[in-house]
């Protein structure tokens, strides 16, 4: 009997290099994808929850020290116009005058009262103490690198204006492949339009927002993406493109939110965000501190008020005036300088 061979079998079908290789490319950037998807939700919700504790506890401060900041208000008025009231109902020599001006200044520079120039002259001692003085050759470097500085931003900011501008039109390619499905007017029963209409609202904010990521999630949850045939190498050619232009604006937008995030972070207010939670953590009431503070300041702030009506009333003498309130003499140079620093960012808000 003659002996037989086996040929070989031709029911697998084997895979082209070039679409193996799509495959593993595809997969790649399905996984980065969904990575930066979610890192992208994951940091808009961790900045929602910041700006809402700033929130909160600005709301939460103006109900608990409300009443201490408009005394802070009325204390600083009182002062100024005592200013106002000495130095046109007495007469000084002119260097006695020029002593109490700069008395009224450093007050205002110190940040115990609001900057309030009351004159030209007064105007002119600011920009002094504040503008030190130029060399014509410092001013030739800055204007050099004024120019090299203006230069180099100029072309940053073309180069990310072309790039935003690309951006936004893959974003608003999304947003007009996401409109065409669910316009209300692409239906007729009334339970479908109401849903549409829901879904276009979210539609509309993310592309107002320039939010892709959402634009995707919708897409996502809704399963309306693009289908593809595994096996045409156009079809993966032309996804894996698309992936790569949109994960690279995902990832820009998660820049974004991380600085964004950052920032608001680094503002007076979020540093006010910071404190109370390690506040909280130690066991301390952060409001009930700041209210004590607050009071502190007004009690200072009080005693110059007090002292500058005395210098107003004759009460005491130049030399004593200019000496200063003697009680503040006592405090610690360390609290004081708290102390100010704080009146300072309370009243120039």
């Amino acid at each position: 009997m003659p002996r037989t061979t086996s040929s070989p079998s031709h029911s697998t079908r084997i895979t082209p290099l070039a679409l193996s290789e799509l495959h593993l490319r595809l997969e790649f950037l399905e996984k980065e994808h969904k990575s930066l998807l979610k890192q992208i939700k994951r940091k808009r919700t961790e900045l929602k929850n910041f700006v809402e504790q700033m929130r909160s506890l600005a709301t939460e401060i103006f109900n608990q020290a409300s009443p201490s900041f408009q005394k802070m208000a009325e204390l600083d008025q009182d002062i100024h116009a005592l200013f106002d009231e000495i130095f046109t109902t007495r007469k000084f020599g002119k260097q006695t005058l020029k002593n109490i001006e700069s008395v009224y200044l450093n007050l205002q520079l110190t940040g115990i009262i609001s900057l309030k120039p009351r004159s030209k002259q007064s105007n002119r001692e600011l920009e002094e103490l504040f503008n030190s003085s130029a060399t014509e050759e410092d001013f030739a470097r800055e204007t050099a690198e004024g120019r090299h500085q203006h230069w180099q931003a100029q072309e940053s900011v073309e180069s990310a204006s072309v790039a935003r501008t690309e951006d936004s039109r893959k974003i608003r390619q999304t947003f007009l492949r996401l409109a065409e499905i669910f316009h209300p007017d692409k239906v007729k029963d009334s339970e479908t339009q109401r849903y549409h209409t829901e879904i276009m609202k979210e539609i509309n904010k993310a592309y107002q927002e320039g939010d892709l990521a959402r634009l995707l999630e919708i897409e996502g949850i809704q399963q309306v993406g693009e289908v593809i045939d595994n096996n045409s190498e156009d079809d993966l050619t032309r996804k894996c493109r698309t992936l790569e232009q949109q994960n690279q604006i995902l990832l820009t937008q998660y820049e974004n939110l991380k600085r964004e995030l950052r920032l608001t972070k680094n503002t007076p207010e979020g540093a006010m965000v910071y404190d109370c939670r390690q506040a909280a953590k130690k066991g301390i009431d952060s409001m009930a501190q700041m209210v004590e503070t607050i009071e502190s300041q007004i009690n200072v702030v009080s005693q110059i008020r007090d002292f500058v009506k005395d210098f107003r009333e004759q009460k005491i003498t130049i030399k004593d005036f200019l000496g200063g309130p003697p009680k503040l003499h006592s405090l610690d140079e360390e609290i004081m300088e708290d102390i100010l620093e704080q009146m300072l960012s309370e009243l120039m808000r």
